[in-house]
């Protein structure tokens, strides 16, 4: 496993100049034989930066991100953080979704950053390359110092998650949304069980992700979804968009943003490989959508963005931009103790 071209400048990408992330040197490898970690490998390590730059060519919407976790035990199909895989010397498939990098220091080391006079309190997202409340969170308990940390310095940040383990976190979060602003988002692209279960099969079932929206909408903090990804000729039809729709707006969704798949390459090797076991009459299809890269054609993305938009208007909720934070209201002293939320069950 290759760990010293990793750099702080390049994100990723080997430049000789730079430090790098970690040292092999201070790599712990261990696993658990436990059911929710069986197969899955923790590589610990020692972070040398934990607030990443986002590439100047990338479409994101921020500029700034902190990622504890590489690699991601939901093991969804089509994520585009696949390649970054590659830079290790692992695949971008199976380790990808078994091979866990745990950057243990990350909350001191946030708050260390979060204080030198170069950082300038910039937006920070969350959970937009692999997910920070995905399996490994449950036995290494990263967010609430991270959380701690951005509060303590009233930064903004957002979070993007399929998580349930979020709800362990509400009250930081609503401390936090005293001081700054917190963005909170869920995503769920369908609603469809059959589809989830090949496609997702290390996530939490749609309904239970949908429950995390309710949840929070009980408790006064706004929660938008990110329906994503649209996954065309799987997911797309108007009755299985007009589902999902009305199923975020049941859970008390404050918004719903729809984003088509897109195949980056890395995920573009292992979506079309499952499409192929799973669906093998669509693959020319998709060789055909995607064939001048790795984002669906512009009239298909303005079609089914149209389609949800609408959706959206009739069940009276209303869509956001890509990763806009969203502030939460803290809710109102309540007489009686509410008590804490549970953790929701992966099924």
């Amino acid at each position: 496993m290759r760990w010293e071209n990793l750099t702080v400048e390049s994100g990723g990408h080997s430049r000789p100049n730079d430090a790098a992330l970690f040292g092999a040197d201070a790599v712990i490898t261990r696993t658990f034989d436990t059911p929710e970690f069986r197969g899955i490998t923790f590589h610990e390590v020692r972070a040398r930066s934990i607030i990443n730059r986002v590439p100047g060519a990338s479409r994101m919407p921020f500029e700034w991100t902190v990622n504890p976790y590489r690699g991601c035990s939901h093991a969804c199909v089509y994520c585009f953080a696949r390649k970054t895989h590659s830079y290790l010397d692992l695949d971008t498939g199976i380790d990808f979704d078994s091979q866990i990098v745990v950057k243990t220091n990350a909350p001191d080391l946030l708050r260390r950053q979060l204080g030198s006079r170069r950082w300038q309190g910039e937006h920070i997202a969350m959970g937009t390359n692999v997910d920070c409340y995905q399996r490994a969170e449950g036995r290494y308990g990263l967010m609430p110092g991270i959380i701690s940390a951005l509060r303590d310095h009233a930064n903004p940040f957002s979070i993007l998650t399929k998580g349930t383990l979020i709800l362990r976190d509400l009250d930081l979060l609503r401390q936090a949304a005293e001081v700054t602003d917190v963005g909170i988002s869920v995503s769920v692209g369908f609603t469809d069980p059959e589809l989830w279960r090949t496609v997702e099969p290390g996530t939490p079932a749609p309904e239970r992700r949908l429950d995390v929206v309710r949840a929070l909408a009980e408790q006064g903090i706004d929660c938008g979804v990110l329906m994503a990804p649209v996954l065309p000729f799987l997911s797309d039809d108007p009755a299985q968009l007009r589902a999902t729709v009305r199923a975020i707006a049941a859970s008390g969704a404050s918004s719903v943003t729809p984003l088509v798949l897109h195949l980056r390459p890395g995920a573009r090797e292992w979506f079309m490989a499952w499409l192929g076991r799973h669906h093998p009459y669509l693959v020319r299809r998709y060789e055909r959508l995607y064939a001048d890269g790795a984002y669906a054609p512009k009239w298909y993305q303005r079609r089914i963005t149209r389609q949800v938009h609408e959706l959206a208007q009739e069940y009276g909720i209303g869509p956001t931009r890509a990763g806009m934070p969203r502030r939460i209201t803290p809710p109102e002293p309540a007489e009686e103790a509410v008590s804490e939320p549970t953790q929701l069950s992966l099924i």
